[in-house]
C-alpha cells in the first residue's frame, strides 16, 4: 500500500460533522493536528468544551472517515478549548450564562451550583455569581459561608475558591444573617462592583444565580455585561410553568438568548424503579416545544440532592455515580454544547 496524502486525510474530515454545531470538523477549525506516517495517521481534534455531550459520537465519526484512507494505525487525541463571542464580556471571561426562574422554590439556586460543578469537573475553568442578594445560599453550598472576600492592592476583589470553582456571593460581603433592604440603585451598583472588580482569571463560563422574579437584578446584568444566553430552571407543575413563562419573556425583551429549560424536581423514583410524578408530568415538555427550546434534561427530586447542598457539597462531587448526579451531569454537558452552538451563531462568517 502507498504512503497516505495528508492533504487527503485532511479532505476525508471534512465530511465528519460536528453533531451539535451541524458543520464539518475542518471548517470549525477542530482539526488541531494532522501527522502522517506511511499508513498511520494522528490526529488531535479540538473540542468547543471539555464538556462536550458528542466527544464519542465524533471520535466514531473520525475514525470510520480514516479507516475510508487505508491507514493500519490511526491514532485519535482530543483537546478542548472554549470559544466566546469576539468582544470578551469581562476580562478574561468567555461566557457568562444566567440561571434563572421567574419563582423562588424551583431548586434554581441548587441547579446552578450543580452546573458549576459539574462543569468543573469536566476541567472547564468556572465561576460563579451568587446574584441573589436577598437570599444568597452558594456560599453554603460550596461550603465557604463564613468567609470573607479580600481585595489585592489594586481594590480588586479575590473570588473565593471551592471544589474547582471561583464564586463571589453577597453572603461573604456583609455579616452573617444580616437583612438587606436595598432598593434599585444599590443593587446596581453592587452587582456591577461583583461582576467588574472581581478578579475573576480566565474563565470558560461565568454562572450566574439569579433571584426570582423578573426585577432589578435582572434588568441590571442585562445593562452591564453582555450575556451569552440564559438557562430556565422550573418544576413541571402549571403555577410554576406561568411564572417561567415570564422570564423567558423579560430574556427575550432583554435580548438575552434562551439556550434552553431544565426541569427539576421532575419526578420522584419509587423503590421498585417506578417514578411519581409528584408536580405533574411533562410541563416543561410541553412548555420548551411550544417555544422551539431545547429541554435539556430533568432533573429527579431526592433526598441526597437536598442532603448534599446542605452538606455544602453538591451532589455531582459527593456521589458522581448517584442518579441524580448523572441527571446533573447531562444536563451541564447539554448546556455547553448548547453555548457552542449559542457562539458560533454570534461570531461573523469568514
Amino acid at each position: 500500500m502507498g504512503v497516505i496524502d495528508k492533504a487527503a486525510v485532511i479532505e476525508v474530515l471534512r465530511e465528519v460533522p460536528d453533531p451539535e454545531l451541524q458543520q464539518d470538523l475542518v471548517s470549525l477549525g477542530m482539526v488541531d493536528r494532522v501527522e502522517v506516517d506511511g499508513v498511520s495517521i494522528s490526529v488531535r481534534i479540538e473540542l468547543t468544551t471539555p464538556a462536550c455531550p458528542y466527544r464519542d459520537r465524533i471520535e466514531a465519526g473520525v475514525r470510520t472517515a480514516l479507516e475510508g484512507t487505508g491507514a493500519e494505525r490511526i491514532d485519535i487525541s482530543f483537546g478542548a478549548s472554549v470559544r466566546g463571542p469576539q468582544k470578551e464580556p469581562l476580562p478574561g471571561v468567555r461566557n457568562i450564562v444566567v440561571v434563572g426562574s421567574g419563582k423562588g422554590g424551583v431548586g434554581k439556586s441548587t441547579v446552578a451550583a450543580n452546573l458549576a460543578a459539574s462543569l468543573a469537573i469536566d476541567r472547564a475553568a468556572v465561576g460563579l455569581l451568587d446574584a441573589d442578594i436577598y437570599g444568597p445560599s452558594q456560599g453554603k453550598m460550596f461550603a465557604v459561608e463564613g468567609s470573607r472576600l479580600m481585595a489585592d492592592d489594586k481594590k480588586h476583589i479575590l473570588p473565593l475558591k471551592s471544589y474547582g470553582v471561583r464564586i463571589i456571593s453577597i453572603a461573604n460581603l456583609v455579616e452573617d444573617g444580616q437583612a438587606l433592604t436595598w432598593r434599585g440603585p444599590i443593587l446596581h451598583g453592587t452587582l456591577n462592583q461583583m461582576l467588574n472588580q472581581t478578579l475573576w482569571g480566565e474563565l470558560d463560563y461565568l454562572v450566574v444565580d439569579l433571584p426570582p422574579g423578573t426585577g432589578d437584578v435582572q434588568l441590571s446584568l442585562s445593562q452591564l455585561v453582555p450575556v451569552t444566553g440564559a438557562v430556565l430552571v422550573t418544576t413541571p407543575q402549571d403555577i410554576a410553568l406561568l411564572d417561567v413563562r415570564r422570564a423567558y419573556n423579560m430574556f427575550r425583551k432583554t435580548h438575552i438568548p434562551v439556550l434552553g429549560v431544565i426541569e427539576n424536581m421532575a419526578y420522584y423514583r419509587l423503590p421498585d424503579g417506578t417514578r411519581d410524578y409528584i408536580f405533574g408530568e411533562g410541563g416543561a415538555e410541553a412548555f420548551a416545544e411550544s417555544e422551539d427550546l431545547p429541554l435539556l434534561g430533568q432533573i429527579p427530586i431526592a433526598r441526597s440532592v437536598r442532603e448534599s447542598g446542605d452538606q455544602g457539597k453538591p451532589i455531582v462531587l459527593v456521589d458522581p455515580d448517584d442518579p441524580q448526579a448523572q441527571a446533573f451531569w447531562s444536563v451541564s454537558r447539554r448546556l455547553a454544547g448548547r453555548i457552542s452552538v449559542q457562539v458560533m451563531m454570534q461570531l461573523p462568517v469568514l
